[in-house]
């Protein structure tokens, strides 16, 4: 019997949260195993990852693989370093770009925020997301500058990016769910934090969705191993079902597939200045998933998961995954940072902060249904100087001069927001 499935928010939320949670129980139960037996599964091999990642930081191992960008532009990784990326399921990119580029990067949007007189008009956070960091701003709600133009449609992110997609399986069950070597240039925000700054970082958290994880149908038939008892066959690499199906809709989703998050360094940052930490277990997923139908979760609950916020993730019900929580390394400006889509992640706090934390967010988001969609609305809001619709409609800079334009488009950006 299918599941059933909702495609925007039920209208009697907990009454939907016990209707799915009770029909997920017994679809497990017809596989002949029930869900605390399913999860006990999952448990014994996400433990037996925490306990190599614990025993790792013990010896003084950098958790986050590393690896060169010249030898993703030749084609020269390792497949010892494609094997721990995989692991893992994060990665930094040493010298993406030139640091002198990624400086230069920076300075042009201060440039730019400056003759345009942001400061002045900067009317506070525009959502309670970012609106806890404490800083003015911290988060510049600005997405059509030069700088992150350039860098989207670059040669040399397009390369990344492409390899980064290709970890994942694109193609299966006689569907290619979406093409590697074309991302849709995902428009999003610029981190600036100055120096000597204190800020109270972001909390455990993922953004692959909300309640639609389990309540649409296109994310049911992604997660389906979980749900039908053979979990053993859960691949949180596969993109099966997911590059089509709807979202929520809420002031904290994303409209795009996302192979990986990520940003690029616009400053030089040490690990331990409130850097970016993620739980390093792409298949923790599975454990996020299946934690709501054990017993102790009561039946209205989702584990803290509901619409409208970002999915937590937090020690009362996810202890196991907080162990392995693990910051990145020192980084260069130049410097990339990624992520799965699917994992945990949270920026620690920071007092006085020594130097600048400097990001350009820029994830890859390649061309499939979803994102195709999507561009249509990153167009309109590229040619207008808009606020894409996944972000709060501020609109700074529709009317600022020196904003990147389509005549500045080369033939990546236009490939990527639909225009070729």
């Amino acid at each position: 019997m299918p599941l059933p499935h909702w495609e925007e928010t039920p209208a009697d939320l907990p009454a939907a949260i016990r209707q799915i949670k009770a029909a997920l129980r017994q679809q497990i139960a017809a596989s002949g195993r029930t869900a605390e037996e399913v999860f006990a599964v999952v448990e014994r091999s996400i433990a037996a990852e925490v306990a190599e990642i614990s025993a790792a930081r013990s010896r003084g191992e950098t958790i986050w693989p590393v690896i060169d960008y010249k030898d993703i532009e030749s084609g020269a990784v390792s497949p010892a370093d494609v094997a721990l990326l995989r692991k893992r399921g994060c990665l930094v990119v040493r010298g993406h770009f030139e640091r002198s580029q990624a400086l230069d990067w920076d300075a042009g949007i201060v440039r730019y925020v400056e003759d345009n007189n942001f400061f002045e008009d900067y009317r506070g956070p525009g959502d309670d997301f970012f609106g806890s960091v404490g800083s003015k701003p911290e988060i510049y709600p600005i997405y059509w500058s030069h700088a992150q133009m350039e860098a989207r449609q670059s040669d040399r992110m397009a390369r990344v990016q492409a390899f980064l997609n290709s970890q994942w399986k694109h193609t299966s069950e006689g569907v290619q769910w979406f093409d590697p070597s074309r991302d849709s240039l995902y428009p999003d925000r610029i981190r600036r934090r100055p120096e000597g700054a204190d800020s109270a970082g972001l909390g455990t958290h993922l953004d692959p969705g909300t309640l639609d994880l389990w309540m649409t149908e296109a994310y049911q038939q992604a997660f389906r191993h979980l749900f039908n008892g053979d979990v053993e066959k859960y691949d949180p690499w596969d993109a099966a079902y997911r590059t089509s199906g709807p979202q929520y809709p809420g002031s904290t989703m994303c409209s795009a597939f996302r192979t990986f998050q990520g940003w690029t360094a616009l400053s030089d940052m040490a690990h331990d200045q409130g850097v970016l930490h993620t739980v390093p277990i792409p298949g923790a997923m599975a454990y996020l998933m299946l934690r709501p139908l054990l017993s102790d979760v009561p039946e209205d609950d989702m584990c803290g998961v509901t619409v409208n916020q970002v999915f937590p993730a937090s020690d009362k019900w996810h202890g196991l995954l907080m162990e392995a929580l693990a910051g990145i390394p020192d980084v260069q400006a130049g410097d990339s940072v990624w992520w799965h889509c699917d994992m945990i992640h949270s920026v620690a706090p920071v007092q006085d902060q020594k130097g600048w934390g400097n990001v350009m967010y820029i994830p890859a988001a390649p061309w499939c249904p979803r994102n195709e969609v999507y561009a249509a609305n990153v167009r309109e809001a590229f040619l207008t100087g808009s606020s894409p619709s996944d972000f709060p409609a501020e609109h700074y800079e529709r009317a600022w001069s020196n904003r990147f334009t389509e005549a500045d488009l080369n033939e990546t950006g236009r490939r990527g927001l639909g225009l070729a």
